[in-house]
């Protein structure tokens, strides 16, 4: 951040030093930013609470003595990646549910944090960004909406974003690449020799066995108040309401809602209610840390307009059968360096899109490669909220994390980079 700042204001320590105090004092006065923060704290808190209430306890009961659902390291994998394919509306919400159900069904098998925290992050931004009614879905809508009313799309907004989700091909590949990995128990690279060690609260998750549904209760009410919010704060329709607001009202009644349901069923006393919320959110306040340095980082990136340089240098040089494959590398150039792919499709979406209309190159397909690229950054860049999010759920350091699951995201993103060539010369 500060390099980047220095190359903006010319080298210079005091001014670079002096944009960095109001670069971070504008985010923290940035509404979404504050909602994803308390989002970050507040799911801390609720995932410690399911925790020590037991329910996860009995749903590992549950699926591995009475229903036999899980019985080797193969299944208990594959639990969190159904989960993650399930739990579709918000990535944050899918790395989180999916890691603290895995994370005990780890320790039972002695299988690697770092397998579980690919897991989480591979079914988290891929899904959401297939099964858009999330807020992908709202800020997809509105970029290609913007760029329909410039004349550069034919069909309709909605039509050319369902239309593109075919082409997302990053995204499939990556969810096939890890139903594989859990499968046959592919290791490549680091993954090779990643090694288990147990939950910080492995002890205490075996031995409370409670009701399932003291876990199955609030996430279930935690995925129909994401829905719910959207719909309230989109006026009607989901597609439009606000993410960061949405899931920040979820988290909050979720939490008010394990206060009456585990204080009033006797499942746990007021004091402990509280400690153990307490704990747990002050377990999450380092990653609420390294989010906002990640804000600042992708903020600062953005400055320097690395992304529009480099779209500027490959118009110039592009045939039209290799814009698709050069847009999805730009954009998980973009995404990887930045963190988000949020910041990706706004950067991107005003560029491809008129590039493709005026190549005469399929739409979709174009549309299709700035939702892959982001995606790909999105899902391994070191300083994406979701890799940052499902490390700390799967208890994964961060670095291992990335190195481990990064040779995996490459062979999605090759393989995603060949189809769209392959699409180019057919379409």
């Amino acid at each position: 951040m500060l390099l980047g700042e220095l190359l903006l204001h010319d080298f210079s320590i005091i001014a670079s030093i002096e944009a960095l105090t109001t670069l971070f004092s504008t985010l923290l006065q940035t509404p979404w930013i504050l909602k994803t923060l308390a989002f970050v704290i507040l799911a801390g808190a609720i995932m410690a609470l399911i925790e020590k209430s037991g329910g996860v306890g009995g749903f590992v009961e549950y699926v591995l003595e009475k229903r036999g659902f899980v019985n080797s390291p193969r299944s208990a994998l594959m639990l969190s990646y159904i989960l993650g394919v399930v739990i579709f509306i918000e990535t944050s919400i899918t790395a989180l549910v999916s890691g603290a159900v895995g994370k005990p069904l780890c320790d039972k098998y002695k299988i690697p944090h770092a397998k579980l925290a690919f897991v989480c992050d591979s079914t988290s931004a891929p899904i959401g960004s297939l099964i858009v009614l999330n807020g992908y879905g709202a800020l997809l809508l509105g970029l290609i909406a913007t760029q329909s009313s410039l004349g550069y799309i034919e069909a309709t907004p909605l039509e050319t974003l369902l239309s593109s989700l075919a082409y997302n091909f990053y995204a499939i590949f990556a969810l096939i690449i890890t139903f594989l990995f859990i499968y046959f128990d592919i290791n490549i690279g680091a993954m090779k020799y990643a090694s288990y060690r147990p939950s910080l609260n492995a002890t205490d998750v075996s031995v409370e066995k409670k009701s399932m549904y003291y876990m199955l209760l609030p996430i279930t009410l935690m995925i129909a108040l994401v829905f719910l919010f959207l719909y309230i704060t989109g006026e009607g329709n989901i597609l439009k309401g606000s993410g960061s607001s949405a899931i920040f009202y979820t988290m909050l009644t979720t939490l008010f809602f394990t206060l009456f349901y585990y204080v009033g069923s006797g499942n746990l006393s007021l004091k402990r209610w509280s400690t153990t919320a307490f704990m747990g959110a002050k377990d999450f306040v380092l990653i609420s840390f390294i989010l906002i340095f990640a804000f600042a980082m992708g903020d600062v990136t953005g400055e320097l307009k690395t992304g529009l340089y480099l779209a500027s240098f490959a118009e110039e040089f592009l045939s039209a059968y290799f814009l698709a494959s050069m847009i999805f590398l730009l954009s998980a150039v973009i995404s990887f360096s930045t963190g988000t792919s949020w910041g990706t499709f706004s950067i991107m979406m005003p560029i491809a899109i008129p590039m493709a209309a005026g190549m005469d190159v399929d739409m979709p397909l174009v549309i299709g490669a700035v939702i892959s690229g982001g995606v790909f950054g999105d899902h391994c860049s070191p300083i994406s909220d979701t890799t940052i999010i499902s490390s700390m759920a799967a208890e994964c350091e961060v670095v291992e994390h990335v190195k481990t699951q990064l040779p995996y995201a490459l062979i999605s993103a090759s393989f995603a980079a060949l189809f769209f060539l392959l699409f180019s010369l057919i379409l």
